[in-house]
């Protein structure tokens, strides 16, 4: 069984598969009479079409038994969908790139620092989330509308990957 190997989280590494959300080296200006820097633009929420409506939850995570076995990935096929941490812990991310099924020797691993949010590109597979925390809670962004929005996809046994941060 393959080891994922948790890289840390930066934008050039994960730019194939979504946008990091962070303001460290991210552009800004100042506003509101030069009292707010806003990081303008860090991500844009993308949907399928016209009458798709973009949408902000509160995702609530529990954590998982570690080392994991990653079984499964998901992707939405219809918009994008990002994961901000609320409460400034890092957290795991696994993605593959776009594909009719994710292939397990191009599955990543990252490691977030707790202050960086991910935005996953419409289509990329990905791990539900996945805190490190006992409890954690993320702002999430993504997509409302018609049609199915999820697919699963579920490895054979000799495909499954263990990921494990003690590594």
């Amino acid at each position: 069984m393959r080891t994922l190997i948790i890289e840390p989280l930066t934008k050039a590494a994960f730019a194939p598969f979504g946008d990091v959300i962070e303001t460290d080296g991210s552009d800004h200006f100042m506003i509101n009479n030069g009292s707010t820097m806003r990081f303008h633009r860090l991500a844009e929420v993308e949907t399928a079409t016209p009458d798709d409506k973009a949408i902000i939850s509160i995702f609530r995570a529990e954590t998982l038994n570690m080392p994991l076995t990653i079984s499964m990935l998901e992707r939405h096929p219809l918009g994008s969908q990002a994961f901000i941490p609320l409460l400034g812990h890092p957290f795991l991310v696994v993605v593959a790139p776009l594909g009719d099924a994710p292939e397990p020797e191009l599955t990543r691993a990252f490691i977030t620092n707790g202050r960086q949010g991910v935005n996953y590109h419409r289509g990329v597979w990905h791990h539900p989330v996945l805190t490190i925390e006992k409890r954690d809670d993320f702002l999430v962004v993504d997509r409302s509308g018609n049609g199915n929005n999820c697919d699963e996809h579920f490895f054979e046994e000799s495909q499954k990957m263990v990921l494990d941060p003690q590594l």
